[in-house]
């Protein structure tokens, strides 16, 4: 599958790791250049701007907040630049306003989104054992 991940800090790095021992076809984007550039070694390829990492089947984000979601543009004009019929699986804690805000966003630009926060440490996440837990938007 073809896979982008945005948010490369300790949780987003170890379960884009994950993704890659699977043997998806990921595409990586980070903030900063670092974490996308070790996973570049392990086989990802890295994106030059977040759209790149729009262009696959689903794109999973691990970003700190509301306001860094904001910041990369997950909320907005950047969607509407996404390969059609993508699907956000938004991994981070952020507020439930939030969340729906994206929903409808993501919908209006028909991609698909899906809040899928998960809950654990970076060893567990990279240890493929992280809690997911979904809630209905």
């Amino acid at each position: 599958m073809k896979i982008g991940f945005i948010g490369l800090g300790h949780m987003g790095s170890g379960i884009a790791v994950n993704l890659l021992a699977a043997g998806h076809e990921l595409t990586v984007w980070n903030r900063s250049p670092g974490p996308a550039e070790g996973l570049a070694e392990k086989g990802a390829q890295v994106a030059r701007s977040p759209e790149e990492a729009l262009q696959g089947e689903v794109l999973f984000s691990m970003l700190a907040s509301d306001d860094a979601i904001r910041a990369v543009g997950l909320d907005g004009a950047l969607l509407a630049r996404a390969k059609a019929g993508l699907v956000h699986v938004n991994l981070a804690t952020i507020s439930i306003d939030f969340a729906r805000r994206l929903a409808k966003a993501h919908a209006e630009t028909g991609l698909g989104y899906v809040a899928a926060p998960v809950f654990g440490r970076p060893d567990v996440a990279a240890a493929g054992k992280a809690d997911r837990h979904r809630r209905r938007l």
